[in-house]
Formats: C-alpha cells, sequence, structure tokens
C-alpha cells in the first residue's frame, strides 16, 4: 500500500535512532475517537497523540503556524495557548493551509512531529505521562506506536499546559 512520504520519514527517523515502535495498517479515520476505536485493543484514547496545527497572528507580525499536541482525550484551551503565544488571535490552520505546510497530508494524518514542517511543536505533559503514545503517522491509515521519551527525544516539543482545565480533573 503506498502512503505519505512523511510515513517512510518517520520510520526513517525511529530507525536510525534504534528506538522501539509499532506500526499499525487500519481503515482510514480523521478523529481521535474513530482512531481510538480501530486501535483499541492495542492502545487507550489518552495514549493518542492528537497533532493539530494553529495559525498564531500577533499584533504586528506575520501570521505563522505551531503545532499542539494534546492526548485523544483533551482539547487545548485557546486562552492558554494565546497566553503562551503572546498571541492576539489563533486559529486552525485551514485544509488548504495544512496541506501546503504538510505537503498534501490530511487533516486526520497529521503526525505530532512538526519538526518535519518546521513548526515549533507545544505538548500537553499529561500525554507525555503516558509510557507509549500512538498518532497517526502522515496518512489516515497507517498508525505508529513508540516511547513517549523517544518522542521527546526526536521533536523536542515545548512542554507546557495546554489542555482545558476542565478536561484534567
Amino acid at each position: 500500500m503506498k502512503y505519505h512520504k512523511t510515513v517512510n520519514a518517520i520510520l526513517t527517523l525511529l530507525k536510525a535512532h534504534s528506538f522501539w515502535f509499532e506500526t499499525f495498517e487500519h481503515e482510514p479515520v480523521r478523529t481521535s475517537y474513530e482512531a481510538h476505536r480501530v486501535r483499541n485493543q492495542h492502545y487507550t484514547l489518552e495514549q493518542g497523540a492528537k497533532a493539530l496545527i494553529i495559525r498564531v497572528k500577533k499584533s504586528s507580525l506575520d501570521p505563522y503556524f505551531v503545532m499542539i499536541v494534546v492526548s485523544g482525550s483533551d482539547k487545548f484551551d485557546g486562552k492558554i495557548v494565546k497566553k503562551l503565544l503572546g498571541a492576539r488571535d489563533i486559529r486552525f490552520a485551514r485544509v488548504v493551509e495544512v496541506a501546503r505546510i504538510t505537503q498534501g497530508i490530511e487533516p486526520g494524518g497529521i503526525p505530532p512531529f512538526g519538526n518535519l514542517f518546521g513548526l515549533p511543536v507545544f505538548a500537553d505533559p499529561a500525554l507525555l505521562l503516558n509510557e507509549k503514545i500512538i498518532f497517526n503517522a502522515g496518512d489516515r491509515r497507517f498508525s505508529i506506536g513508540m516511547k513517549s521519551e523517544d518522542y521527546v527525544s526526536l521533536v523536542k516539543p515545548y512542554v507546557e499546559s495546554i489542555v482545558q482545565q476542565t478536561q484534567k480533573n
């Protein structure tokens, strides 16, 4: 089966560092809940790494994009993210913007590897409390599970509490 080139880029990185990982081929999924449904024998919803590309606008600067990574069961808090980034406005990247940034990855297939796309990555610490995480790896039909500590080593995300507080109780 042919996948987006990002799948191979991530697999190559993991192999080059001799990191443990496992892969899953499955029906196409877009949401964290759909992904959990096809992976639930192996991983929990909380272990799913949900990667979102956000457009950030500061008062006098051109807009730029960042990646937010949270657990599949969580939602990021826009107020916290705006304050963290010193932003006047944030919004989800549009489908056309996501395609341009990721060289054609569809929403739902975005891996939490913003570094592959030149994006700063902000990851919520709750996700990284899991020993292993899982994510769509550039294609809605292909997932990779790996150790959280290895993910942090490869991606070097800014680890910041960015989840809605009502979700953390």
